[in-house]
């Protein structure tokens, strides 16, 4: 078993000689009462963040964009792209001023070409940068431009980074307000990559109410957390069916929970979206409710929950 103090030193990256003499073992210059407890401590934290910062890839914003707001899970299956994707449209329409991009950083399954009916392969700009494809006014990129529709991705974590990083560095956005970053689900190498090698304004996680994917949604909240991107909310999914012939309603994954997974983190709950079959129709026919039915209580949630987010977005650099 290693003991507390070994975990202590690999952690912070000391070598065993180091330790020897951090601890005073065989070195009469180093006694185990030269050094307090207190100091080991403090001596560790920052060997370990002088190792971290070396170790971090250095932050460059995406030209052309101002805010990179990124929309996460933890979880699979719980409707992050369909509300990334309403999201992004709603930031559209809650002020036709503002340009919104759109990125689908999930490459094993994009979603984003389906759902904003989009086909085709990327123009290349004369500087060999991809320009995004576009369809109700919104610049999307996804994987799923560059392989065929129904081809798997079949790739190790570097070739997925280069991909990540190709998506957000060799794409011609134009001038954006918001570039809206749909996440694949997890808290691994891409969300690392994404929250390391760009300066993201914000993280938004979507979650169904059920324990389950409250589990991994906290995850997701404290990994974003860890590496110091802010959290602006959680959003509710799926979070009650109405039978839409006698109105009754079912809390069908049960009631509240990603309410009390915010006030455990001490997180804002942006919204909820209710579990509805014209949300999931409109999106598998490539018009998001947003833009099909602009006047449905779907639509408004989403509406409701792009103005919480933009309140709680820093004013952008000139």
């Amino acid at each position: 078993m290693v003991s507390h103090v070994w975990c202590r030193v690999l952690c912070a990256g000391l070598c065993p000689v180091a330790l020897c003499r951090l601890q005073g073992w065989g070195s009469a210059a180093f006694s185990s009462r030269s050094l307090s407890s207190s100091t080991n401590d403090e001596f560790l934290k920052e060997k370990r963040a002088q190792i971290m910062s070396r170790g971090l890839p250095k932050q460059k914003p995406i030209e052309g964009v101002k805010q990179v707001l990124v929309f996460a899970s933890g979880k699979g299956g719980v409707g992050k792209s369909t509300t990334a994707v309403n999201i992004a449209l709603a930031l559209a329409a809650h002020d036709s001023t503002k340009a919104v991009g759109l990125l689908d950083a999930d490459v094993y399954g994009p979603s984003i070409p389906k759902m904003m009916n989009l086909k085709g392969n990327p123009e290349l700009s004369p500087k060999n940068f991809m320009r995004p494809l576009k369809n109700y006014g919104i610049a999307c990129m996804s994987m799923g431009f560059l392989v065929e529709e129904t081809a798997p991705v079949v790739w190790r974590g570097l070739m997925v980074m280069s991909a990540i990083e190709k998506l957000l560095r060799q794409v011609d956005w134009g001038q954006l307000d918001y570039l809206v970053i749909d996440m694949p689900p997890g808290t691994g190498d891409v969300q690392l990559s994404v929250s390391q090698n760009v300066p993201v304004t914000g993280a938004v996680i979507v979650s169904t109410p059920q324990d389950i994917a409250l589990l991994d949604a906290r995850k997701g909240a404290e990994m974003f957390r860890k590496v110091r991107v802010p959290v602006l909310g959680l959003v509710q999914n799926m979070s009650v069916f109405q039978c839409p012939k006698c109105k009754h309603e079912t809390h069908i994954f049960g009631a509240d929970g990603v309410r009390g997974l915010a006030k455990t983190l001490g997180l804002d709950v942006l919204g909820d979206i209710p579990l509805n079959v014209n949300i999931r129709e409109t999106c598998d026919a490539g018009q998001p409710i947003v833009i099909s039915q602009p006047q449905s209580d779907m639509a408004k949630a989403y509406l409701r929950i792009a103005t919480e987010i933009v309140k709680r977005l820093p004013t952008p650099p000139a």
